[in-house]
């Protein structure tokens, strides 16, 4: 799966915990993405995705869903967009 992302966005607790938003776009899909992962200690990481604007297809959100959840690459792709904006507010 082919994504392109728009922005990206992190803030950092007292405890070290990451909330980040990322919004992409994927290839052939009609709307964009928000992702918002959250993480304590940089550990696990637990998402939520929504369309980023306006509403899009079922079916859609549901491939991006289970290409997340499938695709490692995929994944830490979003995951790196979160550290990028974590280095550029140091």
């Amino acid at each position: 799966m082919n994504i392109t992302i728009l922005s990206k966005s992190v803030t950092q607790d007292e405890d070290e915990n990451y909330r980040g938003q990322v919004v992409f776009e994927v290839e052939g899909h009609k709307q964009p993405y928000e992702i918002t992962l959250l993480t304590k200690r940089g550990k696990m990481w637990d998402y939520s995705l929504s369309f980023a604007n306006e509403s899009g297809t079922e079916e859609e959100i549901f491939a991006v869903e289970k290409a997340i959840e499938e695709d490692d690459e995929l994944f830490d792709q979003l995951i790196d967009a979160i550290d990028d904006a974590l280095e550029s507010q140091e």
